[in-house]
């Protein structure tokens, strides 16, 4: 039996592609002016690379994508043909075995349960440089809810709980960026990585 890796992502990447907006684009530019110039930065759960990647991108940064469904991944590609790529679910990802200036997960965090919510912050606290920063997105409250395209059992921690868990990582939370969507962006900096 062949277990889909990427949690049904792979599934519906046609119709994820074709239904992603630029939603939340415009709070990522304003995160990548902040960072250092040409400034590596890590897009855990990438998808196509539309639109986080691209905006990544034309800000300046050299941009590494991770993520588990193919389909997806190739389109990031495509899209980005001078990016890095890797093809690997972000609990077991190597963030290719080095450390970068930012990290961004735009709709991923709260697709992971508690533990793994908790064990990916500290992962990704360890494959930044002290200074860097993480931009996330969740709701502030916490909640629970079925992903609308795959079905998938999705969970916010709420704001209260990612303060710890961030704090726990080396992490200062910085602010809380809202879209035009009204989705909330967590932006944090480390200032004390784990080693």
């Amino acid at each position: 039996m062949n277990h889909d890796r990427s949690n049904g992502w792979e599934a519906v990447a046609q119709e994820f592609i074709a239904a992603r907006s630029d939603i939340g684009s415009s709070v990522v530019r304003q995160w990548a002016r902040s960072l250092p110039a040409r400034a590596e930065v890590v897009d855990i759960g990438c998808g196509s690379g539309a639109p986080m990647a691209i905006a990544l991108a034309e800000e300046g940064c050299s941009v590494f994508g991770i993520d588990a469904s193919p389909t997806l991944l190739a389109a990031f590609r495509q899209r980005l043909p001078a990016a890095s790529a890797a093809c690997e679910t972000v609990q077991g990802s190597s963030f290719f075995g080095r450390k970068f200036d930012g990290a961004l997960a735009v709709g991923l965090i709260f697709l992971l349960s508690e533990r793994e919510q908790r064990e990916l912050i500290l992962r990704v606290a360890n494959a930044l440089h002290t200074g860097a920063r993480f931009l996330f997105s969740a709701p502030r409250e916490p909640s629970a809810w079925n992903d609308l395209q795959t079905g998938q059992p999705s969970r916010s921690l709420g704001e209260q709980h990612y303060l710890r868990l961030l704090a726990e990582a080396g992490f200062t939370l910085l602010t809380v960026h809202v879209d035009e969507g009204g989705n909330h962006y967590f932006d944090a900096i480390l200032y004390d990585g784990c080693t």
